[in-house]
């Protein structure tokens, strides 16, 4: 599809995964961040355009030359992504993005679907944390919460573990925001997330499930597949799908669940985008998240999602940078260099993917 050009707002690493995913087809990628020039996805695509999201001038000059287009993160501004002409393909769409950019619309919108929740309340003040407090003490048999920004949250950021017993007010101001939601904690034995693709007709393939490992809120480890009760597989399946037609996602959209004691799936979150859970893909399908991805917004159909072996993939911190070098020595290894420039504590340099 010589072409075709693909659109991309944001220049981290899923961009990059994406464009190297774009040029198997002939696909050719333009990027668009603040930070274009000096980004994983910058470093590699066709073109690129470096300007503030802010900026209408550079977004419709932007528009003017690609075909379809889509985010790189979830918190792109919607005005960017709603900027866009009629005629330019927008993924994830308005919607799905709207909806991921806020905790509360989520959990809101997954129990509108009858995907089962933890109970949570809106708060907007030191009084309303005071109330959620007084009210998860005598109508769960839970003491403990946790306390996240409304938005602009992810890796662990902009969230507190809590008890009930402690200062609503030392809370609300160590969160400094003025909206959040308080989630009662949910005691789980397994996190999974489940990915599904998506394109242009509302045609769909859901991936296998992913079990996943976090480390003060980080995702540190996922193996694939998980290894789950058919019913458990078939509601998770059920839960991310009815949430794609829902917001009318073009592209993908993850779900992640929490697992029970008793194997029933409590809602986590969703990102419409490539997620980290399943990296394990670009090996271990034969058209992977990111093949999907390019696949669903250039009208390409749909690809193979199964995996005939058991599948791992090891994120790669700042703190621990020199295990990418020393992934290169094991032959079951596949090592992904996501190329940025320094290491940071807990910043995402690379990942890892290696099978049984």
């Amino acid at each position: 599809m010589a072409d075709f050009t693909l659109g991309i707002l944001g220049s981290g690493q899923l961009g990059r995964m994406t464009i190297q995913a774009a040029a198997d087809y002939g696909i050719s990628c333009h990027v668009f961040a603040p930070d274009a020039n000096n980004a994983p996805a910058g470093e590699i695509c066709n073109t690129l355009t470096e300007a503030e999201y802010s900026d209408q001038n550079a977004l419709n000059n932007f528009y003017a030359i690609v075909d379809a287009v889509t985010c790189e993160f979830e918190n792109v501004p919607i005005s960017a992504l709603g900027i866009a002409p009629d005629h330019i393909l927008k993924s994830p769409g308005v919607k799905a993005l709207a909806t991921a950019q806020n905790r509360l619309i989520e959990k809101e919108t997954a129990k509108l679907l009858g995907i089962p929740t933890a109970p949570y309340w809106k708060i907007s003040s030191v009084s309303d944390l005071s109330d959620a407090f007084n009210t998860l003490t005598l109508n769960t048999s839970n003491e403990n919460a946790i306390l996240k920004t409304a938005k602009f949250g992810y890796d662990g950021k902009g969230q507190i573990r809590t008890k009930s017993d402690d200062s609503p007010e030392q809370l609300w101001q160590e969160l400094n925001t003025d909206l959040a939601i308080l989630e009662s904690f949910v005691n789980f034995k397994k996190e999974i997330s489940f990915l599904i693709a998506r394109n242009m007709n509302g045609q769909t393939e859901i991936f296998p499930p992913t079990l996943n490992h976090h480390e003060n809120g980080i995702l540190v480890h996922s193996s694939a597949p998980a290894i789950l009760p058919q019913s458990v597989i078939d509601a998770g399946c059920h839960y991310v799908e009815i949430m794609a037609h829902h917001l009318d996602v073009v592209g993908l959209l993850a779900m992640e669940l929490f697992l029970t004691e008793d194997n029933t799936l409590i809602f986590n979150e969703i990102a419409p985008r490539p997620h980290n859970s399943y990296h394990w893909t670009i090996e271990g399908c034969k058209t992977s998240q990111f093949h999907h991805l390019v696949r669903s917004v250039s009208g390409l159909p749909f690809g193979e999602v199964k995996t005939s072996r058991k599948w791992h993939m090891k994120n790669i911190l700042g703190q621990s940078v020199s295990e990418l070098q020393s992934g290169y020595s094991n032959t079951n290894s596949y090592v992904h260099d996501y190329g940025k420039a320094g290491p940071k504590i807990d910043r995402k340099m690379g990942h890892i993917t290696y099978f049984e």
